[in-house]
């Protein structure tokens, strides 16, 4: 272990990097300039004889070795810290004296004496288990006073496994969260804390990074073009993981209070790392690099080419099957791989320009060659940390680098940050935290909707068609190779289509602190978060989407957001009482600006491949600029009286005064309290208990609403002719809004024993969300459509578990397990007069709407319900028919149609989900693994909907109904008897499959629908026909139950449009989200490379283990959509087409 002294280490340092190239040269001069100024005299005691001093530092719990033990010869800031097996090296004056300082154990003293080994056994001390935690406005509280819950996750935890964005590391390790994501890496993502709360908001917590706010709303979705919709992440995903210390949740209004208006879904407290150890200058080294490679795809079928009839060879008289028709986008065509010929998209031409027939064969893998074979992402990072008497500091640089499994995508992302801190006077301390981040990428493509998404084509391209064929897709001039009029090509969306972004935010405050006495102390802190965006789309000619030229936008965005802080804290003792007390006031400046221009969807460009505002026809510009500005001030005060570490009562209050509410609505008050009891002191329960503590608590925070809701703004019309038109909202604004107010209570017990290594935490909680900011319809006389009011109180009801063991805490081995339980329940209980529901989205013939809890009606009045029309059936119970599905009469299509009214199908949010964690070390190895389950839920799927509809599917063709051998192919009575004998799956089923399907292996019936030529690829829907009397008597037309008269239709119309329960699907699933084997290397050996603290890692992350319904290859995790006003869509998915992949990650650490 070297010997920290900053006067030498500048040269050991520079020796040791001599060899490595320019990042020596750049990190000397680096240490050079950083320490230069922090010199300071040697101690007298230098000039003394010295002895070099080694040693073993140890528990006297358990006798484990400590690492990280800090040990500073008193007198002096010369020190070290003992390695990962305990031991320690320094050089001492032989009269000297060791400090040994350790985190939860007592301080120990130890006189050299000429000695040249110390082995020192720290005593836990009485605080040991006074966990420190970081709450409100960033002060660090005793865990124990704490009469409310916050999750927590330390550095270590977030570090096992490398994570593009924070909150992805996360997922399955705290209670009361729910992450989702729209992808892959730089995708949005969304933290939901204790259910969704607001029907106004996207329900994201406020985050706050060093005490600087920061909002990351999911509505991130952009783009220009026609069906061009791009994900360029949310703003939390500015921040580099590895530059973190801890993060705390502050999960409900007891804990986050004291933010007020904007606590309403709760608070991420962010600490990123500091120079906290004494000893002089270190240098931290982090290099990772994690390859994606896919193991399931989305599953489209490759048996049958495209087409809308299955015909074969034996059809026709030439033998030849007629020329595919590139109208018919469909997966119906000819079975490939049996000798069928035909002619097919890009056919070789004879010497009279022909086309010639080929063989029909499959191509199963197109979807495979097209993505890249892995997607690859870096992340590498160095910071230089030094602590003196006087200065501390902390530099940290990462690089992240991203290259994505669809072509041509990429992103980027630098990261600069720094902490210092000085103690300018003594008593009078400044510090200053940075965190400046790039995002940048050349390309994002499109994934979100069908249109420009590459990954769609993918999945679309007939399995008769090499994809790779389409790759060279420049014929000459604006010419692109497609399959046909109508199709896309993949490798030009990949490649044609270019949506860049850069994004620049600068995190940052500066604080001043003035311990005016050992009890009283002020503090003022600036703060700011300002960031720049600008994105640009530049579309090729060749996409049907934009025909005339290609099209072109560009934006550009800023927004700034000042924070000025000020707190004034007493804290004091006495015998049996203890007070910790503060007052302080925060004034909040925000500003937003956005100029866009581009080119109207379908207008496209005067002159191909020139991207500039110029090149558009000012009758085809899109134009606007909006900007807005809100404040709000603020006054708070909080208070914790303990009682003999018996009894702690916790009480804050806060009044806002925000812009964006009317001036006589403005003020709003905050209070909360709790109480906590610690029974472990009050009671004598032995040596076992560690603690023992009740709590419960009440509090009260709110959700303003956007600024310009009060009083209507205008907005760009657009022009007509030479004339520039301004319009107004058609919602009509209210200049009386109040702001939403939650208010919750909570009780809970936290338990721990046997030196920590049983633990358990439980809450119990209950917030009431009202004055809920909707939108309601007005009638069309009044020149609106809506108004926004104050009308609803949402009610969610829930209950978190943690249960932590160690079970084997020895020299050599530790295991530790946790798991945490989290089951949460959201419901409308109020809405306006005259209002008794909210719409929330409509996709895929399924609605999400909440209604207002009557059980008189039945209604159980939960978010997140699933409304659909079931199947239209006979109602008549005297008919032998009844419950039988009633098809349509005089249909084309002769599928079951749908009720007229809605019923509840399911719900998106999940019954309960569960986190499990187990960490196994032996010696220097360690394994840890994190797992989450998600049990109930549904979702919806438009991926599978699209691609059923057009029969691409090979979960639909393996799910249709196979008639048993010799009841195939034609209509008969022994079909009829069979289909009866299994009516509860063929006829009484709410989501019901045709019988039949394209070839006799399937059961394909004949019949010679649409185009005049039979074929056995029929099927038929069971059901009947008929109607009802004057007296609601029902009257039989005919059966459709495979018997005569059955109408069979080709297999291409064999999906029910119609039926939205087709599309639900049960979301539960079982994730390893982390598994992670790592070595620290013993000190020797690396020590003989010059580096301290090498850890060697081997990762993977994210891997679907189980999915409840796997078939289309969908992740239920991403069924999610940003809506584009500021909300998302929770459980519904759409061609998030990506597939699931197996990660595989190496990681390397060291320090020198």
């Amino acid at each position: 272990m070297k010997e920290y002294n900053l006067n030498h280490m500048k040269i050991i340092n520079l020796k040791n990097m001599k060899n490595n190239g320019r990042l020596a040269l750049f990190l000397s001069v680096l240490l050079l300039v950083l320490s230069s100024g922090n010199g300071y005299a040697q101690p007298s005691g230098s000039r003394q004889s010295t002895v070099r001093v080694t040693g073993t530092v140890t528990s006297s719990v358990d006798g484990a070795e400590l690492p990280g033990v800090s040990i500073v010869i008193k007198g002096t800031t010369t020190g070290t810290v003992t390695d990962l097996d305990g031991k320690y090296t320094i050089d001492v004056p032989e009269n000297g004296t060791l400090l040994f300082s350790y985190l939860g154990f007592e301080t120990q003293e130890i006189a050299v004496n000429g000695r040249r080994s110390i082995n020192a056994t720290l005593v836990e001390s009485a605080e040991a288990l006074d966990e420190l935690v970081v709450t409100a406005l960033g002060i660090r509280r005793e865990e124990k006073s704490l009469g409310y819950a916050v999750g927590k996750i330390d550095a270590e935890e977030l570090s096992k496994v490398v994570h593009e964005n924070l909150l992805t590391s996360m997922a399955g390790k705290v209670t009361g969260i729910t992450i989702n994501s729209t992808g892959g890496t730089g995708s949005t993502v969304s933290m939901i804390i204790r259910g969704a709360t607001s029907m106004s908001t996207d329900n994201q917590p406020l985050f706050v990074v060093d005490g600087v706010p920061m909002t990351s709303s999911v509505n991130n979705v952009g783009g220009f073009g026609s069906g061009n919709l791009v994900d360029y992440g949310n703003a939390i995903s500015d921040i580099d993981p590895e530059s973190i210390e801890s993060v705390s949740i502050l999960k409900g209004p007891s804990a986050a209070a004291l933010y007020g208006t904007r606590a309403g879904n709760g608070v991420v407290l962010i600490t990123t790392k500091k120079a906290d150890q004494k000893g002089g200058m270190k240098v931290e080294v982090v290099s990772n690099t994690v390859f994606d490679i896919p193991s399931k795809f989305l599953d489209v079928q490759n048996r049958f080419a495209f087409g809308a009839r299955s015909y074969t060879d034996q059809t026709f008289a030439s033998g030849i099957i007629p020329p595919y028709n590139i109208s018919e986008v469909a997966g119906a065509g000819p079975e490939l791989n049996k000798g069928y010929w035909q002619i097919q998209p890009f056919a070789p031409l004879d010497a009279n320009g022909v086309a010639i027939p080929t063989e029909l064969v499959s191509h199963p893998d197109n979807y495979k060659n097209f993505i890249n074979s892995s997607a690859i992402t870096t992340n590498n990072s160095v910071a230089i940390s030094s602590v003196t008497e006087r200065v501390s500091y902390r530099l940290g640089v990462s690089n992240m680098t991203n290259r994505g499994l669809v072509p041509n995508s990429d992103l980027n992302r630098n990261n600069l940050t720094l902490s210092a801190t000085s103690e300018m006077l003594k008593g009078f301390r400044v510090s200053a935290d940075i965190n400046y981040t790039q995002n940048w990428a050349d390309n994002r493509p499109s994934t979100q909707e069908r249109g420009a998404n590459p990954l769609q084509w993918a999945a679309w391209t007939p399995p008769n068609v090499d994809i790779r064929k389409m790759k060279d897709y420049k014929l000459g001039g604006n010419e692109v190779l497609t399959i046909g009029e109508g199709w896309e090509n993949p490798y030009f969306l990949a490649y044609g289509i270019n949506n860049r972004f850069k994004r620049n935010r600068l995190i940052g405050n500066i604080s001043a602190t003035w311990e005016i006495s050992p009890q009283l102390s002020l503090m003022g802190r600036y703060a700011m978060n300002r960031s720049d965006e600008v994105r640009e789309t530049k579309i090729d000619p060749g996409y049907s989407g934009e025909p005339n030229n290609g099209a072109y936008g560009i934006v550009t965005g800023e927004s700034t957001e000042t924070n000025v802080d000020a707190l004034l804290s007493y804290k004091n003792h006495w015998s049996d009482f203890s007070l910790s007390s503060s007052v302080g006031g925060n004034v909040l400046y925000a500003n937003w600006s956005n100029v866009s221009n581009s080119s109207k969807p379908g207008s496209g460009l005067i002159i191909p491949y020139l991207y500039t505002i110029q090149n558009i026809e000012n009758t085809s510009l899109n134009y606007s600029n909006a900007r807005y500005e809100r404040g709000i001030n603020s006054v708070y005060a909080m208070g914790n009286l303990g009682w003999r570490d018996m009894i702690y009562l916790d009480l804050t209050a806060r009044n806002d005064w925000s812009s964006t509410l009317p001036s006589n609505n403005r003020s709003y008050f905050y209070p909360s309290s709790s109480l906590s009891f610690i029974l472990n002191n009050m009671f004598d329960m032995g040596r076992q208990v560690d603690l023992l503590k009740i709590r419960g608590g009440a509090a009260q925070v709110g959700n303003d609403t956007s600024p310009y809701s009060l009083f209507a703004t205008y907005y760009d019309a657009g022009q007509w002719g030479d004339a520039i038109r301004l319009g107004k909202p058609g919602n009509l604004l209210n200049p009386v809004l109040l702001p939403e107010k939650a208010t919750s209570y909570e009780v809970g017990v936290d338990l721990k024993m046997y030196h920590n290594r049983l633990r358990f935490e439980g809450t119990i909680y209950r917030n009431d969300n009202r004055n809920q900011i909707l939108g309601v319809p007005l009638a069309g006389s009044t020149g609106f459509s809506s108004i926004k009011v104050n009308a609803g109180l949402l009610r969610s009801n829930g209950v978190e578990l943690m249960l932590g063991i160690t079970p084997i805490q020895t020299k050599d081995w530790t295991w530790d397990l946790s798991a945490n339980f989290t089951k949460d329940r959201t419901y409308l209980l109020e809405l306006s007069e005259g209002t008794d529901f909210v719409e929330f989205w409509n996709e895929a013939r399924v609605k999400n709407v909440a209604y207002v809890k009557n059980e008189e009606l039945g209604r159980d009045g939960l978010i997140g319900n699933l409304y659909s029309r079931k199947i239209l059936r006979v109602t008549d119970k005297n008919s032998p028919y009844y419950n039988y599905p009633l098809l349509p009469e005089n249909s084309e299509d002769a599928e079951w149609q749908a009720e007229d009214d809605y019923t509840k199908v399911g719900n998106y949010n999940p019954d309960f989900i569960m986190g499990f964690q187990t960490t196994i070390s032996y010696k220097n190895l360690s394994l840890s693994m994190t797992f989450d389950w998600r049990s109930g839920g549904q979702y919806v799927s438009q991926t599978w909907r699209y691609l059923t509809e057009g029969v691409v599917s090979n979960t639909w063709l393996n799910q249709l109904v196979i008639p048993p051998d010799g009841l195939g192919g034609e209509p008969s009575t022994a079909l009829r008897d069979w289909v009866v004998a299994n009516a509860d799956a063929l006829i009484f089923s709410d989501n019901p499959r045709p019988i039949g399907g394209p070839t006799p292996e399937f059961g394909g019936f004949y019949n010679d629908f649409y185009t005049g030529i039979g074929a056995y690829d029929g099927t038929f829907a069971p059901g009947v026909y008929g109607y009802y009397d004057e007296n609601g008597n029902f009257v039989l037309i005919k059966e459709n139950l495979g018997n005569e008269g059955t109408e069979f239709r080709p297999y291409v119309m064999s999906y029910p449009w119609d039926i939205g329960e087709a599309n639900l699907f049960d979301a539960d699933y079982l994730k390893l989200r982390e598994i992670s084997l790592n070595y620290r290397v013993p000190r020797q050996a690396a020590q003989k490379l010059g580096i301290e603290d090498l850890n060697l890692s081997l990762y993977s992350r994210n891997i679907m283990i189980w999915s409840k319904n796997p078939g289309m290859g969908i992740d239920p995790e991403r069924a999610y959509q940003s809506s584009g006003n500021g909300t998302f869509k929770q459980g519904v998915e759409r061609f998030n087409a990506e597939p699931w992949v197996v990660p595989v990650g190496f990681k390397v650490s060291f320090s020198f």
